[in-house]
């Protein structure tokens, strides 16, 4: 069955069913504890501070991990989406790069502080898990024009971000409250022991969040595999045959940009602020840990409440969608965005707008006493609210602005362009922090990919209500 066949049956027969959306929809639910745990609230703020010592060091490190996953991903996806394009097959992709993931996620248990090798062990599980996790999300994401109808994947995108959203704050407020806790008094957010008879000395707790993200990922992943729907397999072809015959797809794809000029616009457009995106999340934690010396109890409260407005933000995406427009959404999300990391910048210890002095915060004070904690606080929830309805908003514009018959190839370029360049901003952030051993000095490339993206966002032209085609 050719792409085309697979979409207009999924038109005629309304989708492919409930079980299998919503299995599709598990798959969000089952990496995010791998995105919330480990690439933003908990690994990277431990890494940092436990096992390097260093929060400018730590920075940099993680950084060049997270770039040097990027660079993987821009040179594998290309070939690996051409050979399951020429095969038709989505799953024994999806399985193959599990591995990695729950390989990776499971050994940063033997990350601990001043074990041999941990920051090798760490920075090692770190990148395998990131690539697993990126890569079974393109498999993923290339599925979804074949489970419902053209006209109702913005639904469908914005039920699976917001899904995985509440799965981050239930993850996340669990590890904090049950698992997590401060060795200054060997108490979790809720002021118990941890559970297990956890070390909170050894920071057992923090390391089991690995494990915990893999176990889980295992558990919400078959679903997918027992009721997706898989796109009819074709004879498969000689691996070299497969890659020419899938890259050819994609240069043709690519010949017809020309044609469809906001789609092009939006994709380019897309690649940019997605590159701030990812640097924003793997290293938003560690800036605000290191300003602020904050422990586990603040960086709980500090994770907690990102998720719980990123869900928000998330679910309230699609109602806004449908009201405003896709672009007006997208753009409008950009703009807090760039206003806000400005602003995250500009905070330090003991200062706020980059020069007016505060006091910092004092030993002792109650959570959150000082006004620099307060305003980072409130930017980080800020950006917790847009950035569901910008990621959300962005996969159904492109499903508005693309030409029906290639809707599922521009998918495609759609998953390549937001890995393509993922590794420039984190490895710049990492580059600036050693350069000028300042947080704040790699931190400050963010607000440029934002601004950049929204410069090229503002050409799109968005069809009218009910209307998709060339734009």
């Amino acid at each position: 069955m050719s792409v085309q066949d697979a979409v207009s049956q999924s038109r005629s027969a309304g989708g492919a069913g409930r079980l299998a959306v919503g299995s599709w929809i598990l798959f969000d639910c089952a990496t995010q504890p791998f995105f919330s745990l480990i690439l933003t609230f908990v690994f990277p703020a431990y890494f940092a501070q436990r096992i390097v010592g260093d929060a400018v060091a730590g920075q940099a490190l993680w950084g060049y991990a997270t770039g040097a996953a990027g660079v993987a991903l821009a040179l594998g996806a290309p070939v690996l989406g051409a050979v399951a394009d020429a095969t038709g097959a989505r799953k024994p992709w999806i399985l193959v790069f599990s591995l990695p993931l729950v390989a990776g996620a499971a050994m940063l248990w033997f990350a601990a502080p001043g074990a041999p090798f941990a920051v090798g062990i760490a920075l090692v599980g770190y990148f395998l898990g990131i690539l697993g996790a990126e890569f079974t999300t393109v498999f993923n994401n290339a599925m979804m024009p074949g489970l419902v109808a053209p006209d109702r994947l913005g639904r469908l995108s914005g039920t699976g971000w917001a899904a995985g959203y509440f799965t981050g704050v239930i993850v996340v407020l669990a590890v904090f409250c049950l698992i997590v806790a401060a060795p200054s008094n060997g108490l979790t957010l809720l002021g118990i022991p941890p559970l297990f008879g956890l070390d909170p000395a050894a920071f057992e707790g923090d390391r089991l969040t690995g494990p915990l993200s893999a176990v889980w990922y295992v558990v919400f992943v078959i679903p997918l595999f027992l009721f997706v729907p898989e796109r009819a397999s074709r004879r498969t072809p000689p691996l070299g045959r497969a890659i020419a015959e899938g890259l050819g797809r994609i240069r043709a794809t690519i010949a017809t940009l020309p044609s469809t000029p906001s789609a092009a616009r939006f994709l380019i457009a897309q690649m940019l602020y997605s590159d701030g995106l990812v640097a924003l999340f793997a290293l938003g934690t560690i800036y605000g840990a290191g300003q602020f010396a904050w422990g586990d109890t603040q960086l709980g409260i500090f994770g907690i409440s990102l998720s719980l407005f990123g869900a928000i933000g998330a679910f309230a995406g699609g109602p806004l969608d449908d009201r405003l427009g896709s672009k007006a959404v997208a753009a409008g999300c950009l703009v807090v965005l760039i206003v806000v990391s400005i602003g995250l910048v500009s905070i330090g210890r003991d200062h706020i707008g980059f020069v007016f002095p505060v006091a910092p915060p004092q030993p002792g004070a109650p959570l959150f006493s000082s006004t620099p904690e307060r305003l980072f606080m409130a930017c980080a929830l800020v950006v917790g609210l847009s950035v569901g309805p910008l990621q959300s908003s962005s996969r159904t514009l492109l499903a508005r602005i693309s030409p029906p018959e290639h809707l599922t190839a521009y998918f495609g370029l759609y998953a390549l362009t937001g890995k393509l360049t993922s590794f420039v901003a984190p490895i710049m952030i990492a580059v600036l922090t050693d350069l000028f051993v300042s947080q704040q000095a790699g931190f400050a490339v963010i607000p440029v990919f934002f601004v950049a993206g929204l410069a090229l966002l503002w050409g799109v032209r968005e069809p009218r209500r009910g209307r998709t085609g060339k734009g």
